[in-house]
Formats: C-alpha cells, structure tokens, sequence
C-alpha cells in the first residue's frame, strides 16, 4: 500500500470522527518532521481530498442521526431559521468558510451544525477543500523547514501540539451543545439571545414505547 494511500485512509478517518481525533494538520506536521525529503504538493492534495470527503460524511451523518432522530420539533425550526439567512447570503457563506478552512481551528463542529441544517454540503466541501489544500501543504512545508533548522524530535513536537488539542475538543463539545440549544429565530429575527424552552437533544421515544 502506498505512502498517498495510507495518508488518503488516514485523513479520511479522522475527519469522519466527531470529536477527540487528533487535527489533521498535527498529521501533516508529524510527516514533515518525520519526512522531510519526501514531501510535496501532492500529500497536501491527496490529504484535502481525503478530509472534504470525511467531512461531508461527517455532515451528512450529523442530518441523519442527530436531525431526524435526536432534535425535537423545536429545535429543527430553530435551526432552520437559520439556515434561511444563510440562504440569502451564499457569497458571504462561502467567504466565511474559505477564510475558517485556511485556519488551523478544528471544523468537525462546523460541518456538524452545518449538516443540521439540511443545506447542500458542496457549499461548504469547496471552500473547506481549497483552505485545507493551501494550508496543510503550509504545515508541511513549515515543519519541514522547522526540523532541518532545528532537529526537533518528533515526540518533542507531538508534545507541543497536545495542548492545542485537548482545548479545541474541549471547546468544540460546548459549541456544539450552544448551537443546538439556542433559540436561532428569536435571534435574528428580534435580535434577543434566547434558550429553546425544551432540552436538545431531545431523543424520540420509539413506536415501542422504550
């Protein structure tokens, strides 16, 4: 199995986790520490390949799980409200997601949400493929260049970057449970932060009555 192969399974994965997987981009630091001869444009490209395919199936998993079998009535019309004003921005949603995909912050939360509110993924894939394309041949190119000028040990850099994980999983938890429990239409509509009255997720009895 090629070296572009194993990165495309690897990438594709950990972008299909919802939570506590490592960053994709602390991979392709490891490579260039690791790996400094061997790396290019192409790992960069076949690794944004691999994570705007993960994450569609992150968002569309996130529809079909969380929407239609966790969230309750309310929480779906929140959500929705939402999704209207995004509609009638498209040029500002695609510039919003292109500018967060050149950034080293995590975007399983984004395409989470994102995913609950039933719009087409594409709008969000094509912005998150060309930001991750760009950035991650950056973090490559940058550890490269790191560990011939300084001959850091590759358990030296996982090190630094752990703590950088541990808080943005953290933090992704509470944005997640933010997003799902705010009342979206009271906000834009009368610009008033507001609860929805009923706890989300709210889980569906089933037809049994368990």
């Amino acid at each position: 199995m090629g070296p572009l192969l194993v990165l495309f399974l690897v990438v594709f994965l950990l972008n299909v986790i919802p939570a506590f997987a490592p960053p994709t981009w602390m991979v392709f630091s490891f490579l260039g520490f690791r790996l400094p001869t061997h790396m290019d444009w192409s790992f960069a490209l076949v690794g944004a390949v691999a994570a705007a395919m993960g994450r569609s199936l992150l968002g569309k998993l996130s529809r079909i799980i969380i929407r239609n079998h966790w969230l309750g009535e309310a929480a779906k019309q929140s959500i929705n409200s939402l999704k209207l004003e995004l509609e009638k921005r498209p040029n500002l949603t695609f510039g919003l997601f292109l500018f967060y995909a050149f950034t080293p912050l995590p975007s399983n939360y984004l395409f989470i949400a994102y995913g609950l509110t039933t719009m087409p993924l594409v709008r969000l894939v094509a912005p998150f493929f060309i930001g991750r394309f760009v950035s991650y041949y950056f973090w490559t190119m940058s550890a490269v260049a790191v560990s011939r000028k300084l001959a850091l040990e590759e358990t030296d850099a996982m090190a630094y970057f752990s703590v950088y994980f541990v808080l943005t999983q953290l933090a992704l938890l509470a944005v997640v449970y933010v997003f799902m429990r705010v009342d979206w239409k009271l906000l834009l509509q009368k610009r008033k932060w507001g609860w929805l009255p009923k706890s989300i997720p709210d889980v569906k009895r089933s037809s049994s009555g368990y």
